[in-house]
């Protein structure tokens, strides 16, 4: 039987289309007219046109299918038309998932996001227990993915076998856009880091995030969220491990918070008069304000989720940036 992947031109898409060939799988994917296919160069997969926002393309996409992996989203901490995020994140979401119930698909596997899930008051890491109020969501994009997976959740009310994967900060080849996790790592390599903020994140090989939504296809509960991660690490700390790996020397000078803020607030100002993206996203700095730390326990007991080595997941990322004229 086939399998449908959304999203799959994306950077996590991109790998779990490449992890579903290597396990031998049919693999037929979603690509909207213009989109950029050097991810899937060269790679044995049935094309289909269509789009999420358009539902009567979406039958003819899943016709045949047996899995669906929805990894499609628009993901970016700041546009100028924030609709858009909610037609294809939210909108798209329900039309796919109608389009899939009607289709009798046997397994959906869902890429949802930590943006979704809350953190402790204590600073300790957020689990899948912690569910983000969508009023509590810093920016339209975590808004967006809130919303998007309610909807997931509510079609597994309706019968549709959905599980729900939430990466954390993936990195790795192919992030062609690149992510705003992507996108620290080519600023650190472009020499744009003069400083860093006293934050942090969960990193995770985005092979290890692909092999994850297979594993979620294979032993994930309906109707369950899964966090894909690996370790959590201070942004001083991941900005070391990008100049061991590429020789480049990392920042010193701690950026304070305040300061960010205000560079955040002149970048949205700036944005407005010319309706370019802002060098400091301004939604970008208020998550900063507290540490993105998550625990993958969950996905690795139920799940299997590997947990592989994250200097070779940089070493990988920065290889394959440089490679590619990013750097």
């Amino acid at each position: 039987m086939t399998t449908l992947v959304t999203g799959a031109t994306g950077f996590i898409g991109a790998n779990v289309v490449r992890a579903l060939l290597a396990e031998g799988a049919a693999v037929r994917v979603l690509k909207r007219y213009g989109s950029d296919m050097r991810n899937l160069a060269g790679l044995p997969v049935e094309i289909v046109h269509g789009d999420v926002r358009a539902p009567v393309s979406l039958r003819a996409a899943l016709e045949g299918c047996h899995t669906l992996y929805h990894v499609a989203a628009y993901y970016s901490l700041w546009t100028r038309f924030p609709d858009d995020l909610y037609s294809t994140n939210v909108q798209g979401t329900k039309h796919l998932f109608q389009a899939a119930l009607e289709a009798g698909i046997q397994k959906v596997v869902y890429t949802s996001s930590v943006a979704t899930i809350g953190l402790p008051a204590d600073g300790t890491p957020g689990d899948e227990s912690l569910f983000l109020d969508p009023e509590q969501a810093i920016g339209h994009y975590k808004r967006s993915k809130i919303l998007a997976e309610q909807a997931a959740l509510a079609f597994c009310v309706q019968g549709l076998p959905v599980v729900i994967v939430n990466p954390t900060a993936p990195i790795g080849p192919w992030d062609i856009k690149p992510t705003p996790t992507g996108k620290i790592i080519v600023d650190f390599l472009q020499r744009k880091m003069p400083g860093y903020m006293e934050t942090g994140l969960n990193l995770v090989d985005v092979r290890d995030v692909a092999r994850g939504h297979l594993l979620a296809a294979q032993h994930g509960k309906v109707g369950e969220r899964y966090i894909l991660g690996c370790q959590n690490m201070s942004l001083r700390d991941i900005l070391l491990l990008a100049s061991e790996i590429s020789g480049i020397p990392a920042p010193r000078w701690r950026v304070p918070y305040r300061l960010a803020l205000a560079l955040g607030y002149a970048c949205a100002g700036l944005t407005y008069l010319t309706g370019k993206a802002p060098l400091v996203p301004l939604d970008g700095v208020r998550m900063a304000r507290r540490p993105m730390y998550f625990s993958a326990q969950k996905a690795v007991q139920e799940l299997g989720l590997p947990q592989s080595p994250l200097d070779e997941a940089m070493r990988q990322a920065v290889e394959w940036f440089r490679e590619y004229g990013y750097a």
